[in-house]
């Protein structure tokens, strides 16, 4: 079974992209919508993280992610401490996800993960797909996301491999610039192609 890591920065369309797999037919596993379960009402890290962050969880029993937003962005002991609650919770949902792929006879699935690079999650799969856009349409598409501030939308990126690494270290590139109609893998990066088979031996 051939693992597709799909990355991408904040506001890159990587979420959109990840939609074009499946539209196709082809399993996708979705970080982001893991940790949202996670963080809704009974999910796994509600009450780890609210130990962790007091005044996080909210009256219906789930995590006000604009809050826990605001006491983790920009500062990285808090920001670790986070890290270390939800990442096993969303690796056991990815385990999960592949045994589940395995067993129904998956040729190829998609992991949608925000961090891929930066969590070396580029060493765990077979291929990268990068989702990218020029940085003013990034910035236009964070900006009109309610709750989010530049101080928060800056923060976030210093997080980030930057998008120029991102797409050298690729193996396919997605342009969401021209909206979803045009966007698909377009280009092979023969560097990250290359970079790939060297690392498995090929």
């Amino acid at each position: 079974m051939i693992l597709l890591g799909l990355t991408g920065s904040i506001g890159m369309g990587k979420s959109a992209t990840a939609r074009l797999f499946a539209e196709r037919g082809i399993p996708v596993y979705d970080a982001d919508a893991a940790v949202h379960q996670a963080y809704g009402r009974g999910g796994a890290a509600v009450e780890p993280v609210g130990k962790a962050f007091p005044g996080v969880v909210t009256a219906d029993g789930e995590i006000d992610r604009k809050a826990l937003r605001q006491k983790v962005v920009g500062k990285p002991k808090a920001m670790a401490k986070l890290e270390a609650i939800i990442h096993p919770i969303v690796g056991e949902v990815r385990t999960r996800f592949l045994e589940e792929a395995r067993a129904a006879g998956a040729d190829i699935v998609v992991l949608d993960i925000p961090l891929l690079f930066e969590t070396g999650g580029d060493g765990k799969v077979d291929a990268i797909v990068v989702a990218t856009a020029p940085e003013q349409l990034q910035r236009a598409r964070v900006m009109a996301r309610q709750g989010m501030t530049e101080k928060e939308f800056e923060a976030i990126l210093a997080r980030q491999t930057p998008d120029s690494e991102k797409r050298q270290r690729a193996d396919f590139t997605v342009n969401t610039a021209y909206g979803f109609a045009y966007a698909g893998v377009r280009r092979r990066n023969s560097q990250g192609a290359a970079r790939r088979r060297r690392d498995h031996g090929d």
